[in-house]
């Protein structure tokens, strides 16, 4: 039984007429009774009595009703089709890192719900350690993660951004009046770090082993608030990212480069090569390429 053969079937019922029939569905009459003749046979049962006139059966009735609602349900998948490529549906996960996070995406999530707003975000918040835990065991469809180094055999990645870090100092640090800073220069300093869940921390404390010392954590955060309040309130010295230094306009903090090798934050939206990505999210990393594009540059 196929879809032809249910349409026509259903036709014939409403007509109780093998001529109108042909006419509605624009094929010849002998056609028609051809497709309702190889049904019957493949169901083993006449579906319509033929003399003096054309009527349904008792169990052409009762096919009658199933057909109409296999034929509403064929229509109600097309629908759901059409609705998830017009993306008037569907749901994204996306794992986004706190300290960063704010300074691109709450525009770019905005602007998607204005064109999309059926389509439903879901957001989770970590560092890139979580995310990529996450995206490897399918919780998440997408994550902006800490690129250097990302997985390229498992991940398809766009990088938006490669961001130096440097150094938070409360101006009433002696450090402050430096326009370079050493790892050498802040072995007797308190850190206030990211969390552990964050590359950049791995990063930051791999340098410091490096000029043979072990950083002094007094705390360790995933808000980039907080952290600046730390620095504020001269309790430690910060790593951030420049694209956040250039955010934050607080008159006691100075912003100091770091000497080279310089640490870098490089942001790429990622995800899974072997894994089917829905409609919804392609299209969110094409919208949100192009909005980092225009943001980025």
């Amino acid at each position: 039984m196929d879809l032809k053969q249910i349409r026509t079937f259903i036709s014939v019922a409403n007509t109780l007429n093998f001529t109108k029939s042909a006419e509605e569905l624009f094929i010849t009459q002998s056609n028609v009774s051809k497709i309702i003749k190889s049904l019957e046979d493949e169901l083993g049962t006449l579906l319509f009595y033929r003399n003096p006139k054309i009527e349904l059966t008792e169990i052409g009735k009762a096919i009658y009703t199933q057909s109409i609602n296999i034929v509403s349900l064929m229509g109600n998948i097309s629908l759901e089709v059409e609705n998830f490529y017009e993306l008037n549906k569907g749901e994204i996960k996306i794992g986004i890192p706190p300290l960063t996070g704010s300074s691109f995406f709450p525009k770019i999530i905005g602007e998607f719900n204005n064109k999309y707003p059926n389509v439903e975000m879901k957001l989770f918040e970590s560092g890139s350690k979580q995310i990529e835990h996450k995206l490897e065991n399918g919780e998440l469809d997408i994550g902006i993660m800490v690129s250097d180094p990302l997985k390229n055999d498992i991940y398809n990645s766009i990088e938006f951004i490669r961001s130096p870090l440097k150094v938070a100092i409360n101006k009433n640090n002696p450090l402050s009046q430096k326009e370079l800073i050493t790892f050498d220069d802040l072995k007797n300093e308190k850190f206030v770090l990211f969390q552990e869940d964050f590359k950049l921390y791995d990063n930051i404390i791999e340098r410091c082993e490096k000029s043979n010392f072990k950083p002094y954590i007094i705390c360790k955060s995933s808000q980039r608030e907080f952290i600046i309040e730390m620095v504020a309130s001269d309790v430690g010295i910060a790593f951030l990212p420049d694209v956040i230094c250039m955010e934050t306009n607080r008159k006691n903090i100075v912003f100091i480069q770091v000497e080279e090798p310089g640490i870098y934050l490089n942001l790429s939206i990622a995800w899974r090569k072997d894994r089917y990505l829905s409609h919804a999210s392609r299209e969110w990393i094409r919208f949100s390429s192009e909005k980092l594009h225009a943001v980025v540059s």
